[in-house]
Order: structure tokens, then sequence, then C-alpha cells
């Protein structure tokens, strides 16, 4: 885990818990940092997560391994604070192009056919085999808009939607296939559907930690029991 990493994630973090969006279940994206040039050069490819049982409604395999690949170099975990990879953001994005999002399958297929010839292009392989900082750098040229494969959609409009679909997983609601364990919940000190807060609660400062921390599923549940 490079310093860049953990900068670019506590960044991320500060911006969600400061503007409070998680409190609605899923969070507005906030604007990404250039890469560091002396971010690490490890390939990255060997810590990226096989898709599961689960992944698999609309995406392919390869094309899982690129989004969920993308997705940990936006929101990059690191020990004892929870990243994309561990908050199954890629279950999440799979499952919304299969059903809430599926007007954007075309869009998705054609730009991660676009990301893998910007990365051939500039790197001679495909964006799962990129070391770590080639991966920022590729993404930072999709931000600014400097990948010249891309027709449509264009690289920004891509990054922009993965960018946001990468905070929709980490912090919506667990229901909707992401935010597994309530990891994005735990990051950022959100309690999630509480039936009660005390006063104390309503009055602390810092990041809520009380157990259990409650979602739509468990608040569904304990509504059919009674």
């Amino acid at each position: 885990m490079s310093n860049h990493d953990t900068s670019r994630r506590d960044f991320l973090v500060r911006t969600i818990a400061g503007a409070g969006a998680v409190a609605a279940g899923v969070a507005s994206p906030a604007a990404g940092q250039s890469p560091d040039a002396g971010a690490a050069n490890a390939p990255a490819h060997s810590e990226m997560p096989r898709p599961g049982v689960q992944n698999g409604a609309f995406m392919n395999h390869e094309d899982s391994l690129t989004v969920a690949a993308f997705t940990e170099r936006l929101m990059p975990g690191a020990p004892g604070k929870p990243g994309a990879r561990d908050a199954d953001v890629l279950n999440y994005i799979d499952l919304a192009l299969a059903g809430a999002y599926s007007d954007l399958q075309d869009f998705y297929r054609r730009g991660l056919a676009q990301l893998d010839a910007h990365c051939r292009a500039r790197f001679q392989q495909s964006f799962v085999h990129l070391a770590a900082a080639q991966m920022d750098e590729v993404i930072s040229d999709l931000e600014h808009g400097k990948a010249a494969e891309f027709l449509w959609p264009s690289a920004q409009e891509f990054f922009n939607t993965v960018r946001v679909h990468t905070f929709e997983g980490m912090f919506a609601d667990p229901l909707y296939g992401g935010n597994k364990d309530f990891a994005g919940w735990r990051l950022v000190g959100f309690p999630g559907a509480q039936a009660i807060f005390t006063p104390a609660d309503l009055q602390d400062q810092d990041a809520f930690v009380r157990a259990p921390i409650v979602g739509l599923q468990s608040v569904a549940a304990d509504s059919k029991r009674r």
C-alpha cells in the first residue's frame, strides 16, 4: 500500500463523511486525485479478487476482473481499512447492470473495450496486468480525457460513471449487493437505520461504534417476524 493509496482513500472517506451523503444510503461522487509518480510499481493483478459465484449477472469473467481492479484503484483498501474489493463493489455494479442500470450495459461494454485498447496502446497489455502505478496513470488519462481510443462513451464519461458506481457500491445499503458486512459504513462511522438514538449519540462528534449496524435487510426481516 503506497502513501498515495492511503491519502486517496482518506480523502474520499473525509469527503463522504463530511457531506453526510451516506445517510441516504448512496454516496455522492467526490473529485478524484491525480496519481503520484512514486506510487507502488509492484504488479497489482495478484491482489485482485476472482469473481465469486454471485458475480456474472451481467459481466463475464474478464470484465469482472477489470472492473474489480479499476474500482480498487479508485477506492484502495489497507489493513483495517476496507476498499472496493472488501466491500464487494464488483458485485454491486454487476447486479445493477443486470437490473436497475440495464440501460448502461452497452455503455460498459464499449467503455471496457476502449479501456483495453488504451492500455494495450500505452503499455502493451490489458488493465489487469498493469502495475499499480500504471493503472493509476491510465485512470488519470481517462479522468482528464487523454485517452484517444475512447469515442463513445468518452473517457471522462466512463471514468465518472465508474467512480459514481464505486461510491454507491461502497456506501449504499448492503441490500443492493455492495457494502459487504457494512464495510463502507464502518469506515465512515455510519450506523444505518437505528431504531433509536440516545441523547449521547446525538451529541457525539465521533464515529458511531455501538452495535449493531442496521440495514434494510434486517429491518425487513424484523417486520416479517412481527
